[in-house]
């Protein structure tokens, strides 16, 4: 058998194994903690392997690029095409957040709350069914044609919501319905199958959401050669550009899209959505030929079963009585998955490193179900391994989410006057974007240069230090907003608005309340930026699309949380039998907003300390492959020479 002995990140070999005697090799088979081994002796379940080293581009056929095609193809020239796709599905999906909640209130006379949960409900699911896409792309059909399906589906909702929008027919009797009428809930309620009809197509398009939002980034990024010294900032210039494009998506939602429907009604505002995905869709299908591809490495929920099958098949066998030195792996450049690098053994999570114990039992060809290779396994380590930090972000998209609604309804009792323009409520959200775009053009100007001096980092901030400043900002940001609310409340009190809570004070101007909202804006871009980077390059390979599913099920969390955490502090606060309103009243000024918002930062709080526990014990992935393929260099060196 042709084999050769690779250390572990850990653990230097004493001697080299072309000079072992027979004996010290019989005892040095059962140190199974310190080695793993490369051997052509592997079962032809898993095809002898695929030369492939890593995640090799490819074109759309799955043929690999050549380099004299490599500098035709990727670059930003690529990923600028991408952008756009991804700039009109936020567009979409804002604009919907922002829009849908008023359209089932005032067009379909749902009550205002069913409204909101209605909406709140299909951002969620939206964004945490996204690792179907992302299993899909990284299972079968790859980035690319996920993108081109889903994109498809999504434009598909878009245009049923417009028809909605615009065919009376499908309107319940808009006649007596005056601003009295919906308040008292006099109104012509929507019939059953006009609601299903708008459930229907509504959920279409967060199915096709869902499908987009794992794999634009990851595509994008695939874009750049891994081999090109320029790589490491690159990438980071391409997730801040990334986020770029989701903020100018969300603006114009925020702004043109509220004016749209203003101006034209709510047939016109959804159609422009409609519009928008039409032509990013046009646009990024006309960039196929400049783009590189990645190769599915086929059902990532299989390989997890599989390594977990085979451990708990093997939980009771000891280590001592593997039948060779250490865990089980293919020789040299091979790897079991197609489209992954091999991963170096850990020791994290050992009870799986069982998965990959070969037993006496196990033939020259068992069943992958029974015996899996080291990466296999260490693909299952990574995925436990990254969920703390992704889990963490889960309480800043709750903070968004809260912002969405609680500081609309604080501006509706604020001038929003600025000088001799009105701006509608409803655009308030736009400065959290506003600010978001700011930042980002000041980012590698500004502070990169004055966060290098001070951290000696290349980038500024690693990853996780960007998400950690994310999470700390967004502290400050919502006990802001306990401050101003407490002043904003004892202000309408002192000043007779008690009870007139849409009624705006024109003394107190809703420019306060950009503070929050730039606060907020400047936590989004570290801390999700900083996310999307880090799932990016610490997933597998083969499970780079199911990384950034993290992302937005962490956000759709976030949606969830929130409507859970307003249901519980309505329940524990208010007490309608003894007319005792809640924190969070529909008269803002009878409630007490300003008391959740310091839950809000109590919570935050307690996150942030979990955070910085989670970070502090995480390894980065890319610093373990290159210790080891250094120290794999070194004992090569050895076993070569003379």
């Amino acid at each position: 058998m042709d084999s050769r002995e690779i250390k572990s990140p850990e653990v230097l070999p004493d001697t080299p194994a072309s000079v072992e005697s027979n004996t010290s090799r019989s005892h040095r088979r059962k140190r199974l903690g310190l080695y793993f081994l490369e051997s052509d002796d592997r079962r032809t379940a898993l095809g002898g392997g695929y030369t492939s080293c890593g995640a090799t581009p490819v074109n759309i056929h799955g043929k690999p690029i050549s380099d004299f095609t490599m500098s035709k193809t990727g670059g930003w020239i690529a990923a600028f095409f991408i952008f756009g796709n991804e700039m009109a599905e936020r567009m979409a999906y804002f604009g919907l957040s922002v829009n849908m909640v008023a359209f089932m209130f005032y067009v379909m006379h749902r009550p205002f709350e069913s409204s909101a949960n209605a909406v709140n409900n299909f951002l969620g699911i939206s964004q945490a069914s996204s690792v179907l896409g992302g299993f899909l792309a990284d299972a079968y059909l790859g980035r690319y044609w996920t993108i081109a399906i889903f994109s498809t589906i999504y434009l598909v909702g878009l245009t049923g919501i417009t028809l909605c929008g615009t065919l009376t027919i499908l309107m319940p009797n808009q006649d007596k319905c005056d601003q009295i009428a919906l308040l008292l809930g006099n109104c012509e309620p929507a019939k059953p199958w006009q609601m299903l009809y708008l459930y229907t197509v509504l959920y279409i398009t967060g199915f096709g959401a869902a499908g987009i939002r794992p794999c634009v980034s990851s595509f994008g990024a695939d874009q750049f050669d891994e081999r090109s010294k320029d790589y490491k900032d690159h990438l980071d210039r391409f997730f801040n550009f990334f986020y770029l494009s989701v903020t100018v998506g969300a603006i114009v939602a925020f702004t043109a899209v509220v004016y749209i429907q203003i101006k034209h009604g709510w047939g016109s505002a959804f159609g422009s959505l409609a519009i928008a995905m039409g032509m990013s869709n046009f646009v990024f299908f006309l960039g196929t030929p400049l783009y590189r591809h990645r190769l599915p490495g086929g059902s990532p929920l299989t390989r997890v079963a599989q390594v977990l099958v085979a451990a708990f098949r093997k939980r009771n066998a000891s280590f001592e009585s593997s039948e060779i030195v250490g865990l089980y792996e293919l020789q040299g450049k091979r790897s079991a998955i197609q489209g992954s690098a091999k991963i170096s053994h850990t020791e994290d999570f050992r009870c799986l490193d069982k998965a990959a114990l070969k037993l006496k039992e196990d033939s020259l060809d068992p069943s992958a179900w029974r015996l899996c290779t080291v990466t296999q396994v260490e693909e299952i380590k990574i995925l436990l391994k990254l969920l703390p930090i992704p889990a963490c972000t889960i309480m800043l998209n709750l903070i968004l989410t809260e912002y969405l609604t609680l500081s609309v309804q604080q501006a509706y009792t604020l001038n929003t006057h600025m000088g001799h323009l009105k701006l509608p409520v409803t655009c308030m959200p736009v400065f959290p974007g506003l600010s978001i775009f700011l930042f980002l053009s000041l980012y590698y100007s500004v502070f990169v240069p004055l966060s290098r001096k001070i951290t000696g980092h290349p980038h500024g901030a690693s990853q996780l230090q960007r998400v950690g400043i994310g999470l700390a900002v967004s502290i400050v940001s919502v006990a802001w907003a306990g401050v101003f609310e407490g002043y904003r409340r004892h202000y309408a009190i002192q000043h007779g608005y008690e009870a007139s809570f849409l009624t705006p004070m024109e003394d107190l101007t809703a420019y306060w309340l950009l503070i929050q909202y730039c606060l907020i804006g400047i936590a989004e871009v570290f801390c999700i930026v900083g996310l999307l980077e880090f799932l990016y390059e610490e997933a597998p390979d083969a499970m780079r699309s199911i990384g950034s599913a993290y992302a937005a099920v962490a956000g759709g969390l976030g949606c969830f949380a929130a409507t859970i955490l307003n249901n519980i502090v309505k329940s524990l606060t208010g007490d309608l039998e003894k007319r005792k309103p809640s924190w969070l009243s529909q008269n803002i000024n009878t409630g007490r907003f300003d008391y959740f918002y310091w839950l809000l930062t109590v919570m935050s709080v307690i996150n942030f300390c979990v955070f910085l526990y989670a970070a502090n014990r995480y390894q980065y992935r890319k610093k373990q492959v290159t210790e080891t393929r250094e120290q794999t260099n070194v004992q090569l060196t050895i076993k070569e020479g003379p």
